[in-house]
């Protein structure tokens, strides 16, 4: 499981988001989901939005793109891919497979954007931390 943690049962409000999401491809807030999702569940609330999107994240079920200075966006495909923000309206789209080396200047266009720059970010876990992950596997 993701993060080591147990996967956690989808409800029916999880499997309304998941569906809700799943149509768009806007790469929704919290809150623009709320909007979509009232439609269906007049009486959720935009706090129970939030907190089952982060058990979806949690799941690996949805990915919550955290981009610098702006409010959390969700998308349902979870394979990996790369996304392009706009820095006008703050849009976020899908990029097809690319290879950042090959876009030497700024002036490179990606699906229609006109890329200024990129930030790439790897993940992964530290020597220490997988160093005590081997420990914990020693004692089970």
């Amino acid at each position: 499981m993701p993060n080591g943690k147990s996967m956690r049962r989808n409800t029916p409000q999880r499997k309304i988001l998941l569906e809700e999401l799943g149509g768009m491809n806007s790469h929704p807030t919290a809150s623009e989901l709320y909007e979509k999702v009232r439609k269906r569940l007049p009486r959720i609330s935009l706090g129970t939005v939030y907190r089952n999107l982060e058990v979806l994240h949690e799941n690996g079920q949805i990915i919550k793109l955290d981009l610098s200075g702006h409010e959390a966006r969700f998308d349902a495909m979870v394979a990996p891919h790369c996304h392009a923000r706009c820095t006008g309206c703050g849009k976020v789209r899908d990029l097809p497979e690319i290879d950042p080396r090959k876009f030497e200047s700024a002036s490179a266009e990606i699906n229609g954007f006109l890329i200024q720059g990129f930030k790439l970010e790897y993940f992964g876990i530290c020597p220490e931390c997988r160093l005590h992950s081997a420990d914990c596997l020693k004692e089970n």
